[in-house]
């Protein structure tokens, strides 16, 4: 797949699509519409021990900022669609179904009109039911997340979604806007010495020399979907593509650089719901912009919350005329090789002697056992007329989101990573072939998923 742009590529599809905006621009004059968004936001941050990024990390020690689900129950198109963006690391298996069921059930919907998406900060909870299952079962000394503080979230969420819907908000309109992100991303993968590809640039890097290598492939502009009555934004979705840490592991929850950001864009118009989804950054930090150290996060934050003004002054509203919904299956087969076996990940759950390996394990043999049973995962696609918000799987690499955007290169393409993260990383097959160390084990699929990563993303958005 040729899929990633060049920054000149970048820059004239960003001009195309605002040619087109202002062409396909109408009235502003609210009218009559069957449409309508109700918003929510409620808490989800865990309590003090809980496990962060499955057992990776040390666990809750204090809450340096509280965590929230936020999203919307969208109606009028057929059954309700719900949206989800929630500040954990990842939800994944089973505990995946259950948020989409029971969301789902709140708004007597289907639980493939549920769209769930992880931001991905690292000092926040993984849930993996099947997963934590497994660890207890075998008296293992890592933990995942607390079972009962699971469900009772999501109960909670239930609660709150239920309540929203009870208001919902006229909607006729629907505004896109995207702006440039300054110095925040860059891609893990650099060249080194003599030209040999490196894949060492983390979240925090510290050292210079691989701080001073280009940005690499990246996707530079934040984008934004709003949903608008007549002339008064009801709600802001923003999506941009990095992995959303400047430091973590220190035992302080927090929702990063991305939830301050959101948090001072809420402030500057409180009537505006906003929400913040991650793009696909698997394998893209802010580690050319970052050094870990603590008071880069506000300065990360900032930079972020320019590039959501922007947007937002960008925007251009349409006429809501026709929505519609749709999904596509798709299947990732599992990792099979050495240390990715049934036999080999049993094997480590009983025996690793660091807790870590032992939740490692437990992460793909939960994997294992539904990817055995033949699962498929949905590929959502919410279409909004000029432009479509598509969810994808897991860690999916940058490439999937520059593929989607080239798709529809007239159209305003939204796409959304940390949908189902069971799968871990996505890559591409480039990243197989260059030896990326980020795949020795956060990554639970075989060889060859960029094929049907890519025919998945084609049959989303086929017109």
């Amino acid at each position: 797949m040729n899929a990633s742009l060049t920054r000149r590529e970048a820059l004239s599809t960003a001009a195309t699509w605002l040619g087109s905006s202002l062409a396909l621009a109408g009235s502003d004059s609210p009218g009559r519409s069957s449409y309508q968004l109700a918003t929510f936001s409620v808490d989800v941050t865990p309590p003090i021990g809980h496990a962060c990024m499955g057992g990776g990390i040390a666990p809750v020690q204090r809450i340096d900022d509280p965590l929230f689900v936020h999203g919307f129950a969208f109606i009028g198109a057929g059954k309700p669609i719900v949206l989800a963006s929630v500040d954990w690391c990842e939800i994944r298996n089973d505990a995946y179904d259950r948020w989409r069921a029971a969301l789902a059930g709140a708004v007597e919907t289907q639980p493939e009109r549920v769209l769930v998406t992880s931001v991905h900060q690292h000092d926040a909870p993984i849930a993996d039911l099947e997963a934590q299952r497994l660890l207890q079962q075998h008296k293992s000394a890592g933990s995942i997340c607390d079972l009962d503080f699971h469900e009772r979230t999501v109960l909670h969420v239930v609660k709150g979604v239920r309540e929203c819907v009870q208001s919902p908000r006229t909607i006729t309109h629907i505004g896109i806007g995207q702006a440039k992100v300054d110095k925040v991303a860059s891609n893990r993968r650099y060249l080194g010495a003599g030209g040999k590809p490196q894949f060492g640039r983390m979240s925090a890097t510290r050292d210079a020399g691989i701080r001073e290598q280009p940005e690499g492939t990246i996707d530079p502009f934040l984008k934004t979907i709003s949903f608008w009555n007549g002339e008064k934004a009801v709600a802001a979705l923003s999506c941009y593509a990095t992995h959303p840490m400047s430091y973590y592991g220190k035992g302080g929850v927090s929702s990063d650089f991305v939830g301050l950001a959101r948090k001072r864009r809420q402030a500057d118009d409180p009537a505006v719901f906003q929400i913040y989804a991650s793009g696909c950054s698997g394998n893209v930090t802010a580690g050319k912009y970052n050094d870990g150290a603590p008071e880069k996060r506000p300065v990360l934050a900032d930079r972020l919350y320019q590039a959501m003004n922007a947007a937002w002054r960008a925007t251009i509203r349409h006429p809501l005329k026709q929505v519609s919904y749709r999904t596509v299956s798709l299947r990732l087969e599992p990792r099979n090789s050495a240390g990715f076996t049934r036999e080999d990940l049993t094997k480590r759950l009983t025996t690793d002697p660091k807790p870590f390996g032992q939740c490692l394990a437990a992460l793909g043999l939960s994997w294992r056992k539904r990817a055995d049973a033949g699962h498929r995962i949905d590929v959502p696609v919410l279409d909004l007329g000029v432009a479509q918000l598509l969810l994808l799987p897991g860690e999916s690499y940058v490439e999937y989101q520059l593929l989607a955007q080239k798709l529809r290169p007239h159209s305003f393409a939204l796409t959304m990573g940390y949908g189902e993260c069971a799968p871990g990383y996505i890559p591409i097959e480039r990243a197989w072939e260059e030896g990326d160390g980020n795949l020795h084990d956060w990554c639970w699929v075989a060889p060859g998923s960029e094929r049907a990563m890519t025919a998945a993303i084609e049959a989303a958005l086929k017109k």
